[in-house]
């Protein structure tokens, strides 16, 4: 640091007069200094929006939310306009609203064919018009199903579509169905491989199936769509996937895909060069499976890894996916879009997060010192017994957990001094959770508190760590003392 640095920072910080004219600092103005903005360990230049916000939609990651009104379970619990809400004060920008025919030609928004209660869709709409824009460009995409083409759609500008309704046809299956259908659509890849020997794909350098394709007859069911809002529907056409295949060959620059978690990480680990491929050019949506019926989430790395853009979570539901959800989304300004890495843009990119073979890795050093004010538990008083775990998620071979030494009866000022190191091979992809919590010899740990941001939105040098609780509230003053330093 700079004598002019130092000399500013004095000037802004300290107290006493005194001290301040003779280039001083007292315990008060350190302490002062130590617990202000400038002192965290997240960088300021990751609070405002610093990426090319330019690029196609498809070449970011987008702050998703799952069934985004409800509030508690899938099946019996409250919808709550506090679902949408809660949701876009985290910068969610992608919002599920569900709607049904309702009651006197009034539109309801619901989980179709359970007990959740409804909302009137005009009370949906109003909240996200009012917090909607707290953060972004006063613009929203509507995705949905669609009639026609988007030249179909342009020529229908500016004509009366009121009571307008046409039909749209599309394949239907159930839960049992859907996991038999892609057991089969694994075997079958495999059987043509087999048959046909190393047949590459130029572009994702992976091999290819042959022009033939197999399927089963399935079921269709014909629903109404009001002309109104498919022609609202521009570039993000909502399109059943089928195959990374038939997206190759048929799929639309405008036309994205939900898939299913365990399709997806199926998908993932069989086919990982043509998955993300298809990220490269879709949006593709991942969701939580139909048996997290409690609302429960799946870890959203394993899908940021493989450059999905949309991993859908539920939001009510705290936890480490919501941690890392969290977290993830505090660069760029808390805007909700994240450019993604270039490895996961580029065509000729041969990236497989489960191989890593090129890169320059990073060593990172955490040197933990001490703790502030740490939140007590339930069952303890000042004198709770602490400790912090320090853990990497990114791509599988970053993944590691470190942990300190307990702190025995002081919760107010534990102090580790203990030193961790960490080889992280992809830097952009990895984020870093500091987790505190109180020792249980009987019922285990209790959580008390933590912090998850990216690795390169990190402060190198002495930095305060904020600690959150469970449901994402900040919890100061309980905080960390740290010293990070990282080299490529």
């Amino acid at each position: 640091m700079s004598k002019t640095i130092a000399f500013e920072i004095i000037q802004k910080y300290e107290p006493i007069e005194e001290v301040r004219k003779a280039h001083q600092m007292s315990l008060e103005g350190f302490t002062r200094y130590m617990n202000s903005r400038e002192c965290l360990l997240f960088k300021n230049e990751c609070r405002k929006v610093y990426q090319d916000m330019s690029h196609p939609l498809s070449d970011y990651f987008i702050s998703s939310s799952h069934n985004t009104y409800l509030v508690s379970d899938q099946l019996l619990g409250p919808s709550d306009l506090w679902g949408y809400v809660s949701a876009l004060v985290k910068g969610c920008r992608c919002l599920e609203i569900d709607c049904w025919d309702g009651a006197q030609n009034e539109p309801v928004v619901y989980h179709g064919y359970t007990l959740t209660s409804k909302l009137l869709f005009k009370t949906v709409i109003q909240a996200i018009q009012k917090y909607a824009f707290m953060a972004l460009k006063f613009k929203i995409l509507v995705k949905n199903k669609k009639i026609g083409t988007l030249k179909e759609t342009r020529e229908r500008k500016g004509s009366d579509k009121r009571g307008k309704v046409e039909e749209w046809e599309e394949e239907v299956a159930d839960l049992e169905e859907e996991e038999e259908e892609e057991e089969d659509k694994f075997k079958e890849s495999e059987v043509f491989e087999s048959v046909l020997g190393d047949n590459q794909d130029k572009e994702t350098g992976v091999k290819k199936l042959p022009g033939v394709m197999l399927f089963k007859k399935k079921k269709t069911r014909k629903l109404k769509i009001a002309l109104a809002l498919s022609d609202l529907v521009i570039y993000t056409k909502a399109e059943k996937f089928k195959s990374f295949q038939h997206s190759r060959l048929y799929q639309q620059f405008n036309e994205n895909n939900s898939i299913g978690e365990t399709q997806a990480r199926k998908l993932s680990k069989l086919r990982v060069h043509e998955f993300i491929f298809h990220t490269r050019k879709f949006i593709t949506r991942i969701y939580p499976k139909a048996t997290r019926a409690d609302s429960s989430n799946f870890n959203p790395q394993e899908f940021w890894n493989i450059g999905c853009q949309m991993v859908a979570l539920n939001f009510q539901t705290p936890g480490l996916p919501m941690d890392l959800q969290n977290g993830k989304f505090l660069d760029n300004g808390g805007s909700g879009y994240i450019l993604k890495p270039q490895f996961l843009r580029e065509s000729k990119s041969y990236f497989n997060p489960s191989n890593i073979k090129e890169g320059m890795p990073i060593t990172l050093t955490i040197r933990l010192i001490s703790g502030i004010q740490l939140p007590l538990t339930h069952s303890s008083s000042n004198k709770g017994d602490s400790l912090v775990i320090i853990e990497v998620f990114g791509v599988p071979n970053d993944q590691m957990k470190q942990q300190t030494r307990v702190i025995k009866k002081n919760a107010f000022s534990p102090r580790w001094n203990e030193t961790f190191t960490f080889i992280i091979h992809v830097p952009e992809l990895a984020l870093i959770r500091f987790v505190v919590e109180s020792q249980g010899l009987i019922a285990g740990n209790e959580f008390l508190g933590q912090y998850t941001l990216p690795l390169l939105c990190m402060n190198k040098g002495y930095r305060r760590v904020p600690l959150f609780s469970r449901m994402g509230e900040s919890l100061e003053p309980a905080s960390l003392f740290v010293y990070v330093w990282y080299v490529r």
